[in-house]
């Protein structure tokens, strides 16, 4: 489930023409600037190339020692690069970190090529945005492997955001990679050896993922740090030099985990709240959670969260546990309200013959009892 509190982002600006910013450990967003605008995301559309690479190899299509052949295509690339030619045979280790460190667009191209249905860079193109689709990446558009300038390659920050979390999430080994901040390939060319992630060094907890910068798009970032529980994944595109970059994306950093508190609401099984049961074995049911809850608040108003439970009782039996009967809705001064699914903590078989029998006789009492209401008298006319 994922909450906002863009209400309170608004007393953050940033100079970055589009950002993304969410808290990854409670699915919060913390920031959402022009999120949804498909852009030119550059060298950052790699994440695509990266993750589809991966899955192959989870797959077992490529293997991580596998060696590839470089295209004349592939080795045709200009700006960042492996500076591969088509006399090599590369290690997929090596041009996923050809593409992770260096950002190689050659490297990206190999990748392409080798996965792609019809051999070429434009059908794996055409293949990363059907796969994006499926993420739930509605904004982007792909034309190539690498985020090279081209009409049509656009991605939005929220869906590159979606694809930062899901190669955190999917592939937990692999991910130390984007971390790595040198990469000397073949001691080919010593002046392009370093990661260009400029948070990567600064103490913070930064661990990824992509930069990227076109004269079209700016400078951008696709950036995730973690500290202690906490994750945060981030977006920014749009900075006019590497030096706004860096300065964004560390102030991003610091100020989400500095102005922002994780507060567990309830624990999963908790009981929450006990409601009355028709014609079952028990006459009650408990209400819990199914999993731990925890908001994030703001650090100045983390003691000022409400709690309501809201159902419509009682509720008939059978009952199975885990069916959802209720709601908890959680309220803070300043935030939509966020309502978690309230459900039955076991099951509470239909009743047997004595359980009808009681039943049938507390009606008949609430009907007959001595507080029942008394019949009003009625006089029959005379004739």
């Amino acid at each position: 489930m994922v909450w906002s509190v863009a209400a309170l982002a608004q007393t953050f600006d940033t100079r970055a023409t589009a950002a993304y910013v969410i808290d990854q450990t409670t699915g919060t967003v913390l920031l959402d600037k022009n999120a949804d605008e498909p852009l030119p995301p550059a060298s950052m559309s790699k994440l695509m190339t990266i993750y589809m690479a991966f899955e192959a190899v989870a797959d077992g299509i490529l293997r991580i020692d596998e060696r590839l052949p470089v295209s004349t295509h592939a080795a045709s690339y200009g700006g960042s690069s492996m500076f591969l030619d088509t006399t090599d045979r590369v290690t997929v280790e090596d041009l996923l970190r050809g593409v992770i460190v260096l950002s190689g667009n050659d490297a990206s191209a190999v990748l392409a090529e080798a996965l792609s249905l019809d051999g070429t860079e434009a059908g794996f193109a055409r293949q990363m945005t059907e796969r994006g689709r499926r993420m739930g990446m509605t904004n982007s558009s792909f034309a190539n492997s690498n985020g090279w300038p081209a009409a049509g390659h656009r991605m939005s920050m929220r869906d590159l955001g979606i694809l930062a979390n899901r190669l955190i999430t999917d592939y937990p080994t692999y991910y130390p990679l984007f971390s790595e901040r040198e990469f000397a390939f073949d001691n080919r060319v010593p002046s392009n050896t370093r990661n260009r992630n400029p948070i990567l060094s600064l103490g913070i907890g930064a661990d990824g993922l992509k930069t990227g910068h076109t004269q079209e798009a700016g400078y951008g970032l696709v950036g995730s740090a973690k500290q202690g529980d906490r994750r945060i994944i981030f977006v920014i595109t749009g900075l006019d030099s590497s030096q706004a970059r860096a300065e964004e994306a560390e102030k991003i950093v610091n100020w989400a985990f500095r102005q922002f508190a994780q507060k567990e609401v309830a624990q999963g099984g908790t009981r929450i709240a006990e409601a009355e049961v028709w014609m079952g074995e028990q006459p009650s049911v408990g209400l819990t959670v199914a999993d731990d809850v925890s908001l994030l608040v703001p650090v100045v108003n983390q003691d000022g969260l409400d709690a309501e439970v809201i159902y419509t009782g009682p509720f008939e039996a059978p009952i199975t546990a885990g069916q959802e009967l209720g709601e908890l809705v959680i309220s803070l001064d300043g935030l939509p309200e966020h309502r978690v699914p309230l459900v039955a903590e076991h099951d509470v078989p239909l009743g047997g013959f004595n359980t009808r029998l009681r039943v049938a006789g507390e009606v008949l009492w609430g009907k007959f009892g001595p507080t029942a209401e008394a019949p009003e008298a009625t006089t029959e006319a005379e004739s």
